[in-house]
């Protein structure tokens, strides 16, 4: 491992935050860092964030097929509709994390990404429009630089601004990670081979 990179057996260099762990490792190849722009994902990933709060975010993603099963694919309009039974149903489902806290945050977010939709249009333009400019971002992308980095001016307004319409969960801290996994930050470290592919797919990437 050199300045915060694995490198594989192949050869491929990798953030070291990925570890050995497969599924961890085709999270960080294929999703950490793209750019999003599909509402019910964003939707779905500020929730999981939330989620993550207090655990591994390696724990949450192995049970994001639960997760996804029982907030009915993160459809943020469905999910809206959810009601006292249907907290109690996922107080009961060991395959997900059963924070009572956390799933009604969940079930409120909803009801808020709706009417932010119907306010604005969009998530995806209410939330890329907190896309910190060139000169706001760090000169380096090393390890030791990004780790001291946990929330910044751009995660901190947008979690005002939602927590101004009513959402939980979402304060700088995590709306900093949620702001590095859908790629409107681009946090892989210099050397990691995704950085360059991430970096491009964001110059081509249409704002919402």
């Amino acid at each position: 491992m050199n300045d915060g990179l694995i490198v594989s057996n192949d050869g491929t260099a990798r953030c070291s935050w990925c570890g050995e762990h497969d599924d961890y490792r085709a999270y960080h190849d294929d999703e950490w860092g793209w750019p999003v722009a599909d509402d019910i994902r964003l939707y779905e990933k500020i929730c999981l964030e939330g989620f993550q709060s207090g655990l591994s975010w390696l724990t949450i993603l192995r049970k994001r097929g639960n997760f996804r099963a029982g907030f009915v694919g993160f459809d943020f309009r469905k999910v809206a509709e959810f009601g006292e039974d249907d907290v109690q149903r996922l107080l009961a489902d060991a395959g997900i994390v059963r924070h009572r806290g956390k799933i009604e945050s969940t079930i409120n977010n909803a009801r808020r990404a709706a009417e932010l939709v119907d306010e604005t249009g969009s998530l995806a333009a209410f939330i890329w429009s907190f896309e910190p400019g060139p000169a706001e971002r760090p000169s380096r992308f090393d390890r030791e630089t990004l780790m001291k980095i946990t929330k910044s001016e751009a995660s901190t307004a947008l979690s005002k601004a939602l927590k101004k319409r009513g959402w939980s969960f979402v304060g700088p801290t995590t709306m900093y990670a949620f702001m590095q996994s859908v790629g409107i930050l681009n946090d892989h470290f210099e050397g990691c081979h995704r950085r360059a592919v991430c970096e491009d797919a964001r110059i081509a990437f249409p704002r919402p």
